[in-house]
């Protein structure tokens, strides 16, 4: 039977043949839909503290709000867990090349912490606690900051696909950690020599056209290792990256000692459609870290990274008199900002400078001899 309250519109109480009593209020939501909305039992609120609770959800439908469903909404939010399985990977793996990595770094460190929570049930003190275990952990600065960042980035997603539930970022008001900038590596001409005599002497014998071409053209490991034959323009010089790691497609121009090197390449091919297949697999190579250790370990350059030979190709550039903006555009950079990172000059060229002004000053200044 239920009994309604003659103060309270809307208020009443069910009480049931087994006992139970049970306060709800009923409404009709902004779309016209008749609601009933349990707030508690008889045992738990009072008549006044039901009157209020009342009150307080008839100023939320006044105002266009519908608490039965918010409340409907909040049983439906997804854990943590159940978001990266059924929304994030699916959205990583059509949307961006690196979700493997993505994904990992859910399934190693994210999960685990925040999995059997709900999206809501995450705060700021949860994700501060979070960071500082990891650093604890011994975690590098450099790994958590990626965490971290993709952490912030699934909470942004789920706010812009309205998941319910989620009304804000628990992760806008943590501190990301402190990670030390790498000094850019460049090659010399004389370290660039002991590489190259290096690699020659490797068992892997495709690595010394590998690294050959990666100092010659200033491109990535990954672009070199899954470049095709179609792609290259023989008569224009050029060679086409269809996927760049900015998105873009862009053309790399072809020295001289660069179309020789792929017209050695191209009598070796065999008819495969890569231009630096692996031999055993006919594939691209997945991975040449062990013979490329065993190189730059030979060539005593055991802090080298691959990557750092497109360092050195902006580095050799620039020493050799070409201007930024030409660098950027070999190297494919969107923005100039990139580039700057690379407007360094050799000791050599410093010098040649400095001596410039010197014969500039012919009688002016006192030379060596005159000291």
């Amino acid at each position: 039977m239920d009994y309604r309250d003659s103060h309270c519109k809307g208020l009443l109480l069910e009480v049931r043949s087994s006992g139970g009593r049970t306060w709800y209020l009923r409404y009709v939501s902004a779309r016209g839909q008749r609601r009933q909305l349990r707030l508690g039992d008889q045992c738990d609120l009072s008549l006044a503290q039901a009157r209020r609770m009342a009150e307080q959800h008839r100023n939320q439908v006044a105002l266009g709000n519908d608490p039965s469903q918010e409340r409907q909404d909040l049983r439906s939010l997804p854990t943590f867990a159940e978001f990266a399985d059924e929304q994030l990977l699916p959205f990583f793996k059509v949307s961006k090349r690196s979700w493997k990595w993505d994904a990992s770094l859910l399934r190693c460190h994210l999960i685990p912490a925040f999995g059997t929570k709900t999206l809501d049930a995450v705060t700021r003190t949860d994700v501060l606690a979070f960071q500082v275990t990891k650093l604890d952990s011994g975690l590098a600065p450099g790994t958590v900051y990626r965490i971290m960042v993709l952490l912030r980035h699934c909470y942004k997603l789920a706010l812009d696909w309205e998941v319910p539930g989620v009304k804000g970022n628990p992760c806008l008001k943590v501190p990301l950690p402190k990670v030390e900038q790498s000094r850019e590596r460049f090659l010399s001409t004389d370290e660039a020599q002991r590489l190259l005599t290096a690699v020659r002497q490797s068992k892997n014998h495709e690595l010394e056209s590998i690294v050959c071409f990666l100092l010659l053209t200033g491109a990535r490991k990954r672009e070199v290792l899954d470049a095709r034959w179609e792609n290259v323009d023989w008569q224009q010089r050029q060679w086409l990256i269809p996927f760049s790691k900015n998105g873009h497609r862009r053309y790399v121009p072809l020295s001289d000692s660069a179309l020789v090197l792929l017209r050695r390449r191209q009598l070796d091919a065999q008819g495969s459609p890569w231009m630096f297949a692996n031999p055993e697999t006919g594939k691209p190579y997945s991975n040449i870290h062990y013979s490329w250790d065993w190189a730059r370990q030979r060539a005593g350059l055991e802090g080298l990274r691959i990557h750092d030979l497109r360092h050195s190709f902006a580095s050799f550039a620039i020493n050799a008199g070409r201007s930024l903006y030409e660098v950027q555009q070999l190297l494919g950079h969107r923005s100039s900002t990139m580039t700057q990172r690379y407007a360094h000059l050799a000791q050599d060229t410093l010098l040649a400078a400095s001596n410039a002004v010197v014969a500039a000053l012919d009688g002016v200044v006192p030379k060596e001899h005159e000291v």
